[in-house]
């Protein structure tokens, strides 16, 4: 399915050096990621080294080389939420989901992750699951959401 969805974004393009950036985000948009197969695809089809896809698929903040979680958790680390206990926050769901920043889950269900503000200031601190936003969070909260292991309780999209 992977070849097949590839074949067909590639069909749109040249093959050109310049198109590199523009292939690597629609593969990502259709994927989520961007596979090791498909980077040396696209190398390929674009005439360039297989290195030259990585480190740019590596430069950019944007591209990721694994697979996302089913359930993107993201504690907002802004100056309100911080201020008002993210670190606490992120500390208990990492114990909750045992995943530390960064990581996703071996079954794929969560990935962890930090962002720089999630725009609610006034609901700090927050954390977002997927597109839901849940404000006032305390540890206490972020435990019995993700239930204290690994497995939510349904709240705002976690189960």
């Amino acid at each position: 399915m992977e070849e097949e969805l590839l074949e067909q974004i590639l069909a749109s393009y040249k093959g050109e050096r310049n198109e590199l950036v523009p292939i690597l985000q629609e593969v990502q948009e259709n994927l989520g990621y961007l596979p090791e197969e498909a980077m040396l695809d696209i190398a390929r089809f674009v005439g360039v080294p297989e290195s030259h896809v990585y480190s740019v698929a590596s430069f950019y903040a944007q591209f990721r080389t694994l697979p996302l979680g089913r359930k993107r958790v993201a504690v907002c680390r802004g100056t309100a939420c911080h201020i008002r206990g993210a670190p606490h926050i992120l500390h208990e769901i990492e114990e909750s989901i045992h995943l530390k920043e960064g990581e996703t889950s071996e079954d794929l269900e969560y990935t962890l992750e930090t962002v720089a503000c999630i725009g609610c200031c006034a609901l700090a601190p927050c954390i977002r699951v997927n597109k839901d936003v849940d404000g006032d969070m305390t540890p206490e909260k972020a435990k019995k959401l993700f239930n204290g292991n690994g497995n939510s309780n349904g709240g705002n999209g976690v189960g």
